[in-house]
């Protein structure tokens, strides 16, 4: 029986003629081959087999696939307002047991934003508005059901520190109304946690232990299996959220960072990366005064391991690449700032094994693009996830074209 085109396009692939920015290795001009949505071989002296598709790149710069790695993207849709935002389940400050996976809505028009801005990679965090918001989901950005997208689930689970979840339960009157109650709040429910390890570990107690999926999240973390994800915006915040590392000894990531320079030093004695960002917004709050574009450099000066992430929709996902272009300009140098947008989140997402860099066995989500990638005057011409073309720009027309998510297997995993 005869394959349809995308299956035999997807089959075998080769992308010719591209300058090529692996990330990880040296650059170089030649071929990308491309089998079953993975990449098969890469070099200046790759012989296309017969028969395989040709893209020709026509010395276009090649670049992995983009990854933030921190997004609301389909669980605060984007043009829908408030209505149709899941981002926060603020009914209770402790709430890891929820998923942002069972709320993103796949057809979220800032996935199709995130394609034009050669955004392969996202992950989805629910927000801030509580101490403990939930369980993240790292994801490709292109599908109809949000189930074949996954690339990480669970990703983390999302904490915050700082103005947030002060405002939001001061306002109710309860608990944590001040910095010491969050701080309260989360070692309350890791002294929980180990509480519930305990009992099932127990051979005589632990048969008669009811499953709690607050109590097996924030287990999952403490036996690092996934990371902490905290959000932390001033220095004090960000040195709390070290203290609470030391305390329970998880593996901790800081969101935004926007004070981090100022414990930039701590930060790198610990091995915690920051995921700095969103740049581009204005100081709105007390928490922001020390934003500035400059404070990746810095950061990435001090020996701490950097990504840029754009907090969508707090400012679009498609400026994700500007924000790398605006750090070079303030003091972040250039080959950072690209592993900020594709090695380094990968890392922090634990799925560098399959995305963030253009490797032989890696899935193919690539880039071409259509001038210097740090040029804002250049803009993705061809996107691919795992070998597939899922957008393109016609440079003559203006046109854009997102592939049909109709592709994708209609059955759910098992």
């Amino acid at each position: 029986m005869e394959q349809s085109d995308t299956k035999r396009d997807r089959m075998l692939l080769a992308i010719v003629n591209a300058k090529v920015i692996p990330v990880e290795g040296e650059e170089f001009d030649g071929t990308i081959l491309v089998r079953d949505g993975r990449i098969a071989e890469l070099g200046a002296d790759v012989v296309v087999p017969e028969g395989a598709e040709v893209l020709d790149a026509a010395g276009a710069q090649v670049t992995p696939g983009l990854v933030d790695a921190h997004v609301h993207l389909g669980v605060h849709p984007e043009g829908d307002g408030p209505t149709a935002s899941d981002t926060n389940e603020m009914t209770n400050p402790n709430t890891a047991g929820v998923r942002a996976l069972d709320a993103i809505d796949p057809f979220d028009e800032g996935f199709d934003l995130a394609l034009a801005g050669g955004v392969t990679t996202v992950n989805v965090n629910p927000g801030s508005g509580n101490p403990i918001g939930g369980q993240a989901v790292t994801l490709h950005t292109h599908g109809r059901i949000v189930d074949h997208m996954v690339l990480r689930e669970p990703a983390g689970i999302k904490s915050a520190l700082g103005e947030n979840p002060k405002r939001v339960y001061g306002d109710k009157k309860v608990m944590p109304s001040t910095r010491m109650g969050t701080a309260k709040i989360l070692r309350d429910a890791f002294v929980a946690a180990q509480n519930y390890q305990r009992k099932l570990a127990d051979p005589e107690k632990g048969g008669a232990q009811d499953v709690d999926l607050t109590m097996e999240a924030l287990a999952k973390v403490l036996r690092r299996e996934i990371p902490w994800r905290q959000h932390a915006h001033r220095a004090d915040d960000i040195v709390t959220a070290l203290r609470l590392q030391a305390e329970f000894g998880y593996d901790l990531i800081i969101d935004h960072g926007t004070e981090a320079h100022v414990v930039a030093d701590l930060l790198a004695e610990r091995g915690v990366p920051v995921l700095i960002g969103p740049l581009f917004t204005t100081k709105s709050k007390m928490e922001l005064r020390k934003r500035s574009i400059a404070n990746p450099g810095k950061l990435a000066r001090a020996g701490v391991e950097l990504s840029l992430i754009t907090d969508h929709p707090v400012i679009p996902i498609s400026f994700l690449v500007h924000q790398a272009s605006l750090a070079v300009r303030e003091g972040l140098d250039r080959e950072t700032a690209l592993r900020a947008i594709t090695i380094n989140p990968a890392k922090a997402l634990g799925v560098a094994a399959e995305v963030g860099s253009i490797e032989a066995g890696k899935r193919a989500d690539l880039v071409l693009w259509g001038g210097d990638w740090m040029d804002p005057m250049a803009r993705p011409r061809v996107v691919l996830i795992d070998g597939r073309v899922v957008f393109e720009h016609d440079v003559a027309t203006g046109d854009e074209r997102i592939a049909s998510r109709d592709a994708v297997p209609l059955a759910l995993p098992a």
